[in-house]
């Protein structure tokens, strides 16, 4: 190998090791789906709540 793609952080790796971790890596890269889909489905309202939209006293047992 003249220049290293893959490297060895910490230990010694032997050229068969790093040969399959890079089957791996590439077996997974080719595996992705070609078409861009959303990660998550976003929400339609927000999980945070603005302060001056609420009102001004909770109850002290109350969890929201």
């Amino acid at each position: 190998m003249e220049s290293a793609d893959i490297r060895v952080e910490k230990g010694h790796a032997e050229p068969e090791e790093v040969a399959a971790i890079t089957a791996i890596l590439l077996a997974r890269a080719a595996a992705r789906p070609t078409d861009p889909t959303p990660a998550h489905r976003g929400r339609i309202k927000a999980g945070w709540r603005r302060l001056e939209r609420e009102p001004g006293f909770r109850a002290p047992h109350s969890w929201r």
